[in-house]
């Protein structure tokens, strides 16, 4: 399997754009056209170093992405990482692509000395879960929101 991880670049939009929306699909969630565009003018933007953007590449194919976001947090000294989205094309599931796609994110973190990593998904999201299992420790949390 020829894998490539790498940041995103402009000429990836158009399937970055069916990529996310597919992650959205799932969540039962649409966005406008303009956050689209915002976000992926965000990931591009070198003005904006704690917003990131992955895109898996196999054999010349975009067939998964993970965005991630640096932020402060009040207990640490460093920042700590936000992995907000992990999708892989449903395609090419079983193939390590999303493994490949969290492992990326735990190495940009290391090399940003930002070691603590973390993540949501849903409770019945079995799938994602024993990825999740497999490359991070679940945490008691129960998540809040206004």
């Amino acid at each position: 399997m020829s894998l490539i991880i790498r940041n995103l670049k402009l000429d990836d939009k158009p399937e970055w754009v069916k990529l996310w929306r597919s992650y959205l699909e799932y969540y039962k969630t649409s966005l406008s056209n303009e956050v689209f565009h915002q976000t992926f003018a965000r990931l591009l933007d070198t003005n904006l170093p704690k917003q990131n953007g992955l895109i898996a590449i196999k054999d010349n194919k975009p067939v998964g992405i993970v965005h991630f976001i640096y932020h402060p947090h009040n207990w640490r000294i460093e920042d700590v990482c936000y992995l907000q989205d992990l999708y892989t094309d449903p395609n090419f599931r079983g193939l390590g692509i999303g493994r490949s796609l969290m492992e990326a994110v735990y190495k940009a973190a290391d090399a940003n000395n930002t070691p603590n990593v973390y993540w949501l998904t849903e409770e019945f999201n079995q799938t994602a879960r024993q990825l999740y299992d497999q490359v991070g420790r679940l945490t008691p949390f129960i998540k809040y929101q206004r």
